[in-house]
């Protein structure tokens, strides 16, 4: 029976529904403005289809759909896989050989992408030069915090062992170009836990969710869902089924669409689901195909981090859910992601101009100019120029944005430059003495009583002293990295809850809140030689990222600790070195924000022209891949620029 105060509720449009019958009106709008243009189907289709698949979005034209489609799959214009030819180009036999004279090349941009594109076409007898604007590393979103490496750093850590991931931290076995580029720089890899492990080995699910007041290790949710489900009021249909589940079945229809099938066939499923759902966003799914309430879409959004991201295309996290699947294994780097661009710098270090920001870019039909100023550290403003026959632009769209290019670009071009969406991504990461996270009750009771005595008792009972004094107080944390006024934040900050949950017993994995920490996630091993680790104590993105992204990076420390301990509980504060490292990807100078993740209808508005060279310029990065964020994305663009350049 419905409440009088239920049906009130029901009755009133939400804040959710009003941008989704926005968005639905604009399409409507669009029927009535303009009558889409629908191009035939490609010399490769071999099923005559009809212009719009049924519910297509209007202005969902089909060639554009299969041009997507293609780039999810990485096939060319005739649905063949493009993946074999790159791993033979890019791991084995170079490019292939070709009568065009060698060229001069400028690479914009030392990511992985330019790098790869560098060395190829070094490697085919071209001359090539690389430009990059930070003075100080190469790799792009590729970042450790490490002591060491190409850029010779400082010790980031307390402990001058310890090293975290800024960055891309896990490398899928399904991406073929990165794993092989890895086994052929000859870098050792381990797995990488995405769900936490025990002591032999063997997944655990013992990490945490804790939302609504509601704590509950991820496999007694997946068994017992009811607690975590009722308290976001989901109806009783979905009181006894995992968020995860939800997610799955909401996402069949489409799946079917392209389960099952191969070469051609399978392209056209694809297109299909662009052309289908393409102006859809998360929430629009959710609601309108997935006949899914709000609460239940809350739960999902907070248990499966899509809440920040309800707004954006549905396509992306479906696409991202269908070409990893739960299946997938990850592996790290030892020593941190960024010793594989040390080894992918060290093949074309002479050619890698640092310091070197783009300011302008004029190209004409014979050859390309590149305006440069230097960020001045240590020395003088310096302004350089390059010049070349052909250019590889692999700035993001959303540093691109703000480089003057002349002649100007093609409409199509300029437009997606300026509204291919970037989101944020902030991670905030805590250095610990000892690796609490993987303890038992009897290991917490040793190292609290070598603190003092009776204290194991005074956290279980919530009677320990919330004033900071305790922050640090572990015999094993190096000293003078916690001034007093330090510990009066931290005391402030603290968790808003005295309850001790048990320990969490732990290797790699992570946990979620509803907090703004999010996410955490353990390291998946010890550094050798080091008894403490580091704790990605909070990573979010989108909206959640920004609401850190407004604070100074010193402010975040303290706020990040109270919600690990909200979540593992007060006593985790014995182990804190006071040393925290933060990386916000929409303030970094250099990446303008963590990846572009594309809004409603920008993989077949926008997309198609995001690759496609202009005259002498040539684009590359993960942003002009489907697999934006992803190392397998850039390595996918830098064959593919290459073998533009090249002439082959």
């Amino acid at each position: 029976m419905t409440s009088p105060a239920d049906a009130s509720s029901a009755a009133r449009p939400s804040r959710r529904s009003l941008i989704a019958g926005a968005t639905a009106g604009a399409a409507a709008l669009a029927v009535t403005a303009a009558t889409p243009s629908v191009a035939a189907p490609s010399a490769g289709t071999t099923t005559p289809r009809a212009a719009a698949a049924p519910g297509a979005a209007p202005g969902s034209d089909w060639e554009a759909c299969l041009t997507a489609a293609r780039a999810i799959l990485v096939r060319d214009g005739n649905d063949r896989d493009l993946v074999p030819r790159y791993r033979e180009i890019l791991l084995e036999k170079g490019l292939p050989r070709t009568r065009v004279a060698p060229r001069k090349v400028l690479v914009v941009g030392a990511g992985p992408a330019g790098l790869t594109a560098a060395r190829l076409l070094h490697e085919a007898g071209h001359t090539v030069t690389v430009i990059e604007a930070n003075g100080n590393r190469v790799g792009g979103r590729i970042k450790t915090f490490r002591a060491g490496g190409h850029e010779k750093s400082d010790p980031p850590f307390a402990d001058p062992k310890q090293y975290a991931e800024a960055g891309a931290m896990r490398i899928p076995d399904s991406h073929p170009l990165v794993t092989g580029l890895m086994a052929g720089l000859g870098l050792k890899t381990r797995r990488f836990h995405l769900v936490d492990v025990d002591a032999e080995g063997r997944p655990a699910n013992r990490t945490w969710i804790h939302v609504n007041g509601v704590r509950m290790r991820r496999a007694d949710y997946a068994a017992k869902p009811q607690a975590v489900n009722r308290s976001f009021g989901v109806p009783a249909a979905y009181e006894n089924t995992p968020a995860s589940q939800i997610v799955r079945d909401a996402f069949a229809p489409v799946r079917a669409e392209i389960e099952g099938k191969e070469g051609t066939a399978l392209v056209e499923g694809w297109a299909t689901v662009l052309q289908r759902y393409g102006h859809f966003s998360m929430f629009r799914y959710m609601t309108e195909v997935a006949k899914l309430d709000e609460r239940t879409v809350d739960l999902i959004g907070t248990v499966e981090n899509m809440t920040s991201r309800l707004h954006l295309a549905f396509l992306h996290s479906f696409i991202g859910a269908s070409l990893i699947s739960p299946a997938t294994s990850f592996f790290e780097l030892p020593d941190g992601t960024a010793t594989l661009a040390d080894a992918m710098y060290a093949q074309v270090k002479e050619l890698v101009h640092l310091d070197r920001r783009a300011t302008r870019i004029s190209h004409t039909e014979d050859g390309v100019s590149v305006e440069t100023v230097s960020e001045g550290r240590g020395g003088p403003v310096v302004r350089e120029t390059f010049t070349g026959d052909r250019a590889i632009i692999t700035v993001p769209f959303s540093g691109l944005r703000h480089i003057p290019v002349t002649p100007a670009l093609s409409y199509g071009k300029r437009r997606a430059i300026t509204e291919v969406h970037y989101d944020a991504a902030t991670k905030v990461l805590l250095e610990f003495s000892r690796r609490w996270w993987e303890f038992d009750e009897a290991d917490w009771k040793r190292e609290l009583e070598a603190v003092r005595p009776g204290l194991y008792e005074a956290y279980r009972l919530g009677k320990a002293p919330a004033d900071g004094s305790l922050l640090g107080a572990h015999p094993s944390v190096p000293r003078g990295h916690i001034p007093p006024d330090q510990r009066v934040h931290y005391a402030a900050c603290r968790a808003t809850a005295r309850n001790q949950p048990e320990a969490a017993g732990v290797i790699g994995g992570g946990s979620v809140t509803d907090s703004a920490n999010r996410f955490m996630y353990q390291p998946s091993h010890p550094v050798e030689g080091s008894a403490g680790g580091v704790l990605l104590a909070s990573y979010s993105w989108a909206d959640d990222a920004l609401k850190w992204d407004s604070l100074d990076d010193d402010e975040r420390y303290p706020r990040t600790l109270g919600g690990v301990q909200d979540v593992y509980g007060q006593r985790v504060e014995v182990f804190y070195t006071g040393v925290g490292r933060t990386q916000s990807w929409m303030r970094d100078p250099y990446a303008y924000g963590e990846a572009s993740v594309l809004l409603p209808g920008q993989h077949t508005e926008l997309f198609p022209d995001v690759r496609t060279p202009e005259g002498p310029l040539h684009f590359a990065g993960c942003h002009t891949s489907i697999k934006p964020a992803w190392i397998e994305g850039a390595l996918e663009s830098a064959v593919r620029a290459a073998l533009e350049v090249h002439g082959a």
